[in-house]
């Protein structure tokens, strides 16, 4: 008898459009955290926070690893958000085709418990899933080790007492996903908000600009452009 998987779900930019609801704002406090903890000027603070984004794949490493910032402080002062709760909208046919999985559902996401929480209850999705793993369990040894970092991910799977095979992470940064499926995961790539080939680039408040939609790579399983499509596939 075939055994139900265990779904692994990132957040933003796969269940919610955060370069729309959050990424500008939380790009912003980070800036201003950074200008104030560190006393350096505006345009400083923006490069550091650039600079630590490209390096580490998260600011928030390269601001502990030389600066000794703690992560607590960080991740509250900067997923405060207000009006959060406003820009965020989710469909009925979102909420049906999530419920509507076989198997356990959990959030994975490299940002802090009480902005995922916050955002799962604007979206109503709260209900839908058995549980949510934010940045702050991401650790091993003492050290953060938020997604992509492989070894997080396998670690991830023993805490469910499940196989890595067992799992499917269904992402929208192809990086989060090459890790994953390197220890065995499925791996399932929502571009449901990425750009068009050719469609010019989004004025950004220094993230990384969303991807665009480009050919699969070898190491992701399948892609999809909605929820509803993930109950279509033979898992």
């Amino acid at each position: 008898m075939k055994r139900a998987p265990v779904w692994l779900f990132d957040l933003d930019d796969t269940l919610h459009d955060a370069s729309h609801a959050a990424f500008g704002p939380i790009a912003e406090a980070m800036t201003v955290y950074i200008e104030r903890e560190l006393a350096l000027t505006r345009p400083e603070a923006e490069a550091l926070r650039r600079h630590y984004w490209d390096r580490y794949g998260a600011t928030l490493l390269g601001l502990m690893r030389h600066h000794g910032v703690r992560a607590a402080h960080f991740l509250h002062d900067t997923h405060r958000l207000p009006g959060l709760e406003h820009r965020l909208r989710a469909s009925a046919h979102d909420l049906a085709a999530l419920e509507r999985l076989p198997g356990r559902r959990f959030i994975l996401t490299n940002a802090p418990r009480a902005y995922a929480e916050r955002v799962l209850a604007a979206l109503g999705m709260t209900r839908l899933f058995h549980g949510v793993i934010p940045i702050e369990r991401m650790t091993m040894f003492g050290d953060l080790r938020p997604k992509p970092d492989a070894r997080m991910l396998r670690s991830i799977a023993v805490m469910l007492k499940v196989p890595p095979s067992r799992c499917i992470l269904v992402e929208d940064t192809l990086a989060h996903q090459k890790s994953a499926r390197r220890v065995g995961m499925k791996t399932v790539w929502m571009q449901r908000w990425m750009r068009r080939a050719g469609s010019p680039a989004p004025v950004s408040a220094g993230l990384p600009a969303r991807p665009r939609r480009c050919r699969r790579p070898t190491y992701v399983c399948a892609r999809i452009r909605s929820l509803q499509a993930l109950s279509r596939s033979a898992w």
